[in-house]
């Protein structure tokens, strides 16, 4: 060890006897002795009246009767047992004080009503307290019982307006949904748009789309499962908006980025090209794409027809048929007015 590091040695160990924590603890104590004597006279009833303060508070006024809720306020009640909810609160609430809320204790006297999803309390010195219910709203239906988005079984909340069917047997006995397809339905019906709710007509789980939402008016809204509902709720209401999309029996959403509409009617089709060109407009029987408007030539062809009972269109300047039909007699052969010999005879 060389002479350098001996002496940064003895300088870190004497640094270190120097600063103890009994001499950091006795610091406050003789910055208390430097003060004035009448100076720590008078921090010393300071400190006292404070003591004092907090332990009547503490253990006197926030309980003492002088704070206790007199006037209990409960709003946001539409179920057909807020009487009752009402009710529990209220006594719930005069054991209280507006100094010592619980909301925990509030929230316990009304576990027995579902429909309540959450309170808001507000307390009002010295004697009045708020309390706010925010309610679930229902999001479909069960075996004729209303639903909210995360299962929870409505009992005792009037439904209004029209509510979507879900297709699925659950037993009903307890406060939430158990069937994970019921579950599954009523997260769908949850989280569509207000625009699009009032449509949803049935939400039912088949074995090979997954969850299928049927509209009033409307196609079916294939979903799949129940990942990136939000997401594929934005798919589904840009192309019904698509002018494009009107007709269609069923619209797959099952990947929310590439939605897909089928069973359009005819009338959507691209027109057909003019005779002689090098597209080829003739539907196929091929798989359409991911992404846009299905093509209809998708559905299952009929036999071709044949040209007795096949309607003959009548050929537009602008197009003609790509196929004519034969006559009994073959065409006379075109006159060569070039001298080219560009024409031939006909045979024999």
């Amino acid at each position: 060890m060389s002479a350098g590091q001996a002496a940064a040695g003895r300088r870190l160990g004497w640094a270190a006897r120097r600063v103890r924590p009994g001499r950091i603890a006795q610091a406050p104590a003789r910055a208390f002795a430097a003060l004035p004597p009448a100076f720590r006279k008078w921090l010393l009833i300071a400190l006292a009246v404070l003591v004092v303060l907090a332990a009547g508070y503490q253990f006197w006024l926030r309980d003492s009767p002088l704070v206790s809720v007199d006037q209990v306020t409960v709003t946001g009640l539409t179920t057909k047992d807020a009487s009752r909810v009402r009710a529990q609160l209220v006594m719930a609430a005069r054991t209280m004080t507006t100094l010592h809320v619980e909301k925990g204790e509030l929230e316990d006297s009304i576990a027995a009503y579902p429909v309540v999803r959450a309170l808001e309390v507000k307390a009002d010195f010295p004697h009045k307290l708020e309390i706010h219910v925010i309610e679930h709203r229902p999001a479909a239906t069960v075996n004729g019982l209303a639903v909210a988005g995360d299962g929870t079984i409505l009992r005792g909340l009037p439904i209004e307006g029209s509510l979507p069917k879900i297709d699925a047997r659950d037993d009903l006995q307890g406060d939430r949904l158990s069937s994970p397809a019921a579950l599954h339905g009523a997260r769908v019906a949850g989280l569509a748009p207000a625009a699009l709710h009032p449509r949803l007509e049935r939400i039912e789980t088949r074995s090979q789309d997954g969850i299928v939402v049927e509209l009033r008016d409307g196609p079916e809204l294939i979903f799949g499962d129940a990942k990136r509902v939000r997401a594929k709720w934005v798919a589904a209401a840009r192309v019904l908006a698509d002018p494009d999309s009107q007709g269609a029996t069923y619209i797959d959403v099952r990947l929310p980025g590439r939605p897909a509409a089928g069973g359009l009617p005819a009338t959507t089709l691209a027109p057909v090209a003019p005779a002689g060109s090098e597209q080829q407009t003739m539907p196929q029987a091929t798989t359409p794409p991911a992404t846009g408007i299905a093509d209809p030539a998708s559905e299952p062809l009929a036999p071709a027809p044949t040209t007795q009972s096949q309607p003959v269109t009548p050929a537009t300047p602008e197009s003609t048929p790509e196929t004519q039909p034969q006559s009994a007699e073959p065409a006379p052969a075109p006159a060569d007015t070039t001298g080219a010999g560009g024409a031939s005879p006909p045979p024999g």
